[in-house]
């Protein structure tokens, strides 16, 4: 087992340090200070091995405790309920369930599982007992201090939140179980990287339950929570026995990774694939433009699968969610107060939401693999008026496919605002139509540009860019920390309108003077 266990974190550690010095090599302003014969320097990998390791330990704990702010606590603190704690409790369990069976360790085929027992022949069933045994103990040691943090903050119970570390392992060891026993009946294997369409309902229900029944006052009462939670312990302690006597785990990874592994070998066959699903065969498309323009309908009118229908069915879900809250007000009248003063206030928290539903990455990834892969091959392509060109072009189809849930959320919001009891101040409405409209119009601009200025893609389309990656990376942190924000409405939307029109114009600027050196193949 320990030396099973040492193996493991060799072959973890060596894919990781690659990784990272990867990544360090891609930084512009790094790159040119370091070698071409990276991985062969000493003092680098072992600067890799140390960032390794801590990352192994930060990420026991940091995953943890970003769960708990932005999933349980943070949410929480949005219904300002009576019995803090019974929320608090009801959130975590609905939350933990759907995390039982998607997000069980043990099914996730990745790479370290396929160079272990299939490439190296290593011994499937010790392989997976010391892997998911430790990632278990991760998740246990990881929630504790967060689960005492932010359960007592909560207003939990002290032996609930001691309790948590073990409900959340032993409700996983309870769903691996049933999984292996199911594979042993029926033949079925599960795997958490192809949920089935059974599967997402369960979840989407779940979440509907976690966040929507607290709204109207429906709650899971503590005893029952914590009554759950005790039935889960027991439940996992069973499960144990049959994990370790399970004996077809070689023959079980054998069929998960064959599929992905082979998907993820090939990725021109995946690019491939992607591509037959998404663009239109319909041979009689056409544009009566010329130029760019011609172009650019063309590839807009081919890609409408993943462009105007995924923007389509983003906008039905958020007019479902506006019509259910303005009968929420209906049926309990009382949340209209809540729901007022929230507007009024948690504009800077609709940043995130707008960063989610944006398809700028989707957008670019399209433009890449379908038009620009083949294009830039060409010299006049990388002109410099004629990538600006191109590029306000495309900025202006990319804000038109963004603008249809944006101008729902915006109008909804408004709506609300004043079916929930309205403002003294009129312009409040105007601003939150506007405002929203503008952090779309900032996310279409903000992925474009970066897709222009850094072009990830390899010609083999995969993505090799550590810098494009730090910046997305980026975006999302800054976007959860402006979650945290509580500004007037007036004042965060005004300065949102300004900073975005400012942020077009550097766009356009640094597109002519960068992007005919940036905008290239790999």
């Amino acid at each position: 087992m320990t030396k099973t266990l040492k193996i493991s974190f060799a072959l973890k550690n060596t894919y990781r340090v690659n990784s990272i010095l990867y990544s360090i090599k891609q930084i512009p302003l790094v790159k040119k200070l370091l070698p071409d014969a990276l991985y062969q320097v000493h003092g680098l990998k072992v600067f890799a091995n140390v960032l390794s390791l801590v990352w192994e330990i930060v990420s026991v704990f940091l995953g943890k405790f970003l769960y708990f702010i932005l999933m349980i606590s943070g949410a929480a603190s949005l219904y300002q309920a009576e019995d803090p704690g019974k929320l608090f409790l009801h959130i975590l369990v609905l939350l933990t369930v759907i995390g039982a069976f998607s997000n069980t360790f043990m099914f996730n085929p990745s790479r370290d599982k396929y160079y272990a027992m299939i490439l190296m022949r290593m011994d499937a069933r010790e392989y997976t007992l010391v892997n998911y045994g430790y990632a278990i103990l991760k998740v246990a040691v990881g929630f504790l201090p967060v689960s005492l943090i932010y359960g007592l903050g909560g207003g939990a119970p002290l032996w609930v939140c001691l309790l948590i570390p073990f409900f959340v392992a032993g409700l996983k060891l309870a769903m691996a179980a049933y999984s292996l026993r199911d594979y042993e009946k029926t033949g079925r294997i599960t795997n958490e990287n192809g949920l089935n369409k059974f599967m997402w309902i369960a979840i989407l229900a779940l979440l509907a339950a976690a966040y929507g029944l607290p709204a109207v006052g429906i709650m899971l009462p503590v005893s029952v929570s914590a009554g759950f939670m005790i039935l889960s312990v027991l439940c996992g302690a069973v499960a144990v026995w049959k994990i370790l006597v399970f004996d077809k785990y070689r023959e079980m990874y054998q069929q998960i990774l064959a599929k992905s592994m082979a998907q993820m070998d090939d990725v021109n066959t995946m690019s491939r694939q992607m591509s037959q699903k998404v663009i239109s065969a319909d041979t009689g498309i056409t544009s009566n433009r010329k130029g760019f323009e011609y172009l650019n309908e063309l590839f807009i009118r081919r890609h409408q699968k993943i462009l105007w229908k995924s923007s389509k069915k983003i906008s039905l879900v958020c007019v479902c969610l506006i019509f259910g809250i303005l009968l929420a007000f209906y049926l309990v009248p009382e949340l209209k107060e809540k729901i007022n003063g929230l507007l009024l206030s948690f504009l800077p928290y609709f940043v995130f939401i707008m960063y989610s539903i944006n398809r700028g990455t989707g957008f670019t990834r399209a433009l890449f693999m379908n038009c620009d892969h083949s294009l830039l091959t060409y010299s006049f392509y990388k002109r410099p008026d004629f990538v600006l060109k191109l590029f306000q072009i495309r900025l202006r189809e990319i804000i038109k496919v963004n603008l249809l849930p944006a101008a729902i959320i915006g109008a909804g919001l408004a709506a609300l605002l004043y079916a929930s009891g309205g403002t003294e101040n009129p312009l409040n409405y105007g601003v939150l139509f506007v405002s929203i409209i503008f952090m779309s119009i900032f996310f279409s601009v903000h992925y474009l540009t970066v897709y222009y200025l850094l072009q990830p893609y390899n010609a083999g389309t995969e993505m090799k860019s550590g810098t494009y990656q730090i910046v997305l990376s980026a975006t999302y942190f800054v976007c959860f920390l402006l979650m945290q924000v509580q500004m007037p409405t007036l004042l965060f939307g005004v300065m949102t309108i300004l900073f975005c029109l400012a942020y077009c114009v550097a766009a356009c600027i640094l597109i002519y003077r960068l992007a005919p050196k940036t905008f290239r193949l790999r």
